[in-house]
């Protein structure tokens, strides 16, 4: 994935319908932390929503849509959640998957399964 458009392109072709979850991070460095190519610092959720990909039209959309609420997330966790029989998940299947991305990043833990791009587009990796 070079981008969220191909992502998002992507969960439009799966075999069955998705609805993307999406959390919005605020990133705070430690204090006394050295600049380095590897920074540190805490990330805290700051908002979360579910959408199916034909509510979204672009990743700049989705930027503006989000910038309306709050523009103080540096990043975004992004995962998706498959529907059955042809059927989307709907908003409240997709409530505690929510949830479980909001308190995995709280918590400090793992959240590998989940991509994260920074507001550029930019696939970040955390460590």
């Amino acid at each position: 994935m070079a981008n969220f458009d191909q992502l998002l392109e992507a969960s439009r072709h799966q075999s069955q319908p998705q609805r993307l979850l999406l959390l919005f991070a605020k990133a705070t460095p430690l204090e006394n932390s050295v600049q380095t190519k590897h920074q540190s610092g805490i990330i805290e959720p700051i908002m979360c929503v579910d959408k199916l990909p034909a509510e979204i039209a672009s990743f700049e959309s989705l930027v503006l849509e989000a910038d309306a609420i709050s523009n103080k997330w540096d990043f975004i966790f992004i995962s998706s959640l498959s529907g059955a029989g042809g059927v989307p998940p709907t908003s409240q299947d997709a409530e505690s998957h929510l949830s479980k991305m909001t308190n995995n990043l709280a918590s400090g833990k793992d959240v590998s399964s989940y991509i994260v791009l920074d507001r550029s587009q930019r696939q970040v990796t955390l460590g």
